[in-house]
């Protein structure tokens, strides 16, 4: 199958390793992977803050950009839940709701196309698991703790395929972290108190490292461990189920 790999702006200027592992990942199960040069930036800042009006360049510069391709897989929750529900070209209508189908975050590429029951990685540490707003709650990844039925985790599926692995229990398995996008900008210190509160049931239940499928989340975190001089980590899904080394 031909994939097309969207890299979300802050894992293209701050954690190329992301998309690295994703594409390696991609190819290990066989895609051909194609990766188109003039993407940019999807719209999601200014659609978050009542700004999609102002949205058409991205989107049509998007649509042109991955059109053509039988699935486009991203390493971001937020962002490919911005395409599937936010994307429109009024001069290729069809193609952006043929896209808006096809975009995949890449746990859900993984599970749910591809199949995935084997993987050849292993990580000797122990792990808490962030399970993102958009992800969880916009692309059904897993199941909301709030609600009275029976509970699944996509991520933690593919984590528990990982050899030598220790996932840790959390107090709060859904909690928000407080990033939200624009939200950490117009509201600072509450967003910084959500993520000190999320860091902190990781901490107390032994966490080296933070793993999850939107590095977004994982950066906000990220900031306030280092804030702390914590010893835990932060770390991308597709980076454990590609076998990095820690």
């Amino acid at each position: 199958m031909k994939v097309a790999l969207f890299v979300p702006c802050y894992v293209d200027q701050f954690y190329p390793n992301v998309a690295i592992a994703t594409l390696e990942l991609l190819e290990k199960f066989g895609c051909e992977v194609s990766y188109p040069k003039n993407q940019t930036c999807c719209g999601q800042p200014m659609s978050n803050s009542g700004f999609e009006h102002l949205t058409s360049g991205c989107n049509k510069n998007f649509v042109e950009s991955f059109k053509g391709f039988d699935y486009i897989v991203a390493p971001s929750g937020s962002c490919v839940l911005h395409i599937k529900e936010h994307l429109h070209d009024e001069e290729h209508p069809s193609e952006a709701e043929k896209i808006s189908k096809t975009i995949y975050e890449l746990v859900s590429f993984l599970t749910d196309v591809l199949k995935v029951e084997h993987l050849e990685a292993s990580f000797p540490h122990k792990v808490g698991m962030h399970q993102s707003c958009h992800g969880q709650r916009g692309l059904k990844l897993s199941q909301m703790t709030e609600l009275n039925a029976p509970p699944f985790s996509k991520p933690q599926d593919l984590l528990n395929l990982v050899k030598d692995i220790e996932m840790i229990e959390l107090d709060r398995k859904d909690e928000c972290c407080g990033f939200g996008g624009t939200f950490c900008v117009a509201e600072e210190a509450v967003s910084a108190k959500m993520g000190v509160d999320r860091v902190n049931d990781h901490v107390r239940h032994h966490a080296e490292y933070i793993t999850g499928i939107d590095m977004s989340c994982l950066m906000h975190l990220e900031g306030i461990l280092r804030r702390q001089k914590s010893k835990t980590k932060i770390i991308h899904i597709a980076e454990i189920l590609n076998g990095r080394k820690a």
